[in-house]
C-alpha cells in the first residue's frame, strides 16, 4: 500500500498547531540548521512579520547534502514531541532552490478555494436531490 500524498500546509499553519499529529503533508522553508549526528533539520520562514521554525526529522532521507540557507521542500508525516512541538518524519526532502515559492504559495491558496468550491457545490447538489424525493 502506498503512503498518502500529502496537503500542502505552508510552515506557518504547522507551527501554530493547525495540522493533526500523523497527518501526510508537505511543506516548505529555508533550512536554517541541520545535525546529522542526531539526524535533526530545521526549517524556517517568515510569515505577516513573525518567524517560524519547524523541526523537521531526517533519518528516512539520509544521506543528503545539506545546504544551510537553501530552501527545501519537505513531505513526510506530522509527529509531535514533549510540549507538543509539531515535528514532521520527512520521507522525501528535496532542494527548492529555483522555484517561484510566492508563486507555489499563490497556487496552493487557489487550489484551496477550488476545492471549497466544489465541496459546496457536491454538498448543494446532495440537498437538491434529497429534496425532489
Amino acid at each position: 500500500m502506498l503512503p498518502k500524498p500529502g496537503v500542502f500546509h505552508f510552515l506557518w499553519e504547522i507551527c501554530s498547531g493547525a495540522v493533526d499529529e500523523g497527518s501526510t503533508v508537505r511543506t516548505f522553508g529555508r533550512l536554517t540548521n541541520y545535525d546529522a549526528r542526531i539526524s535533526e533539520a530545521a526549517l524556517s520562514a517568515h510569515h505577516n512579520s513573525n518567524d517560524y521554525r519547524l523541526q523537521v526529522l531526517t533519518s528516512l532521507v539520509e544521506p543528503f547534502e545539506a545546504r544551510i540557507g537553501t530552501e527545501y521542500m519537505a513531505l513526510g508525516e506530522m509527529e509531535s514531541t514533549t510540549g507538543n512541538v509539531p515535528v514532521i518524519q520527512a520521507r522525501l526532502l528535496i532542494d527548492a532552490d529555483g522555484v517561484d515559492l510566492p508563486l507555489l504559495e499563490h497556487a496552493v491558496q487557489e487550489q484551496r478555494k477550488y476545492f471549497q468550491q466544489r465541496d459546496r457545490s457536491a454538498l448543494e447538489a446532495k440537498r437538491t436531490d434529497r429534496r425532489d424525493v
